[in-house]
């Protein structure tokens, strides 16, 4: 099953100009990938970290727990949101929840990242344009 030619964009309105702020979530399913990856904590929490700076995001926090007998959730805190990864490496599967607001946001660049990283053979991309009112454009905080 070729999952790759399968990515959907949803979008909640069609005049994406008034999108001033890059406010996106991106929810990423990762297929086939690398079992020993999966199940590395440290690594995915470096992984995670990486994706984050490739979306010119900034980590305030990481957290992370490794399951018995497999599998890794991971989440960053940004000051631009949250990027998080949920592993089985059983079934060498993974899935990925990138929400980034800000202007010089690129989430895509983390997911492209993410896909080579942990040698995904098949993946499924669904990309959701958030549209928060304009108060809220106004309090997005600047970049750190």
């Amino acid at each position: 099953m070729d999952l790759s030619n399968k990515n959907q964009i949803f979008k909640a309105f069609s005049n994406e100009d008034d999108l001033v702020y890059n406010t996106k979530h991106l929810l990423l399913e990762l297929y086939r990938c690398d079992y020993e990856k999966l199940n590395d904590e440290s690594f995915l929490r470096c992984t995670i970290t990486n994706a984050a700076k490739c979306a010119n995001a900034t980590v305030l926090n990481l957290i992370s727990n490794k399951f018995e007998p497999q599998g890794v959730t991971a989440i960053a805190l940004l000051a631009e949101s949250h990027l998080s990864i949920h592993t089985w490496p059983e079934s060498n599967y993974c899935a990925v929840d990138i929400f980034t607001c800000g202007k010089n946001m690129n989430p895509e660049r983390a997911s492209k990242y993410l896909i080579e990283v942990l040698m995904a053979e098949e993946h499924l991309l669904r990309i959701i344009n958030r549209t928060p009112p304009p108060t809220v454009h106004h309090q997005i905080r600047a970049k750190v």
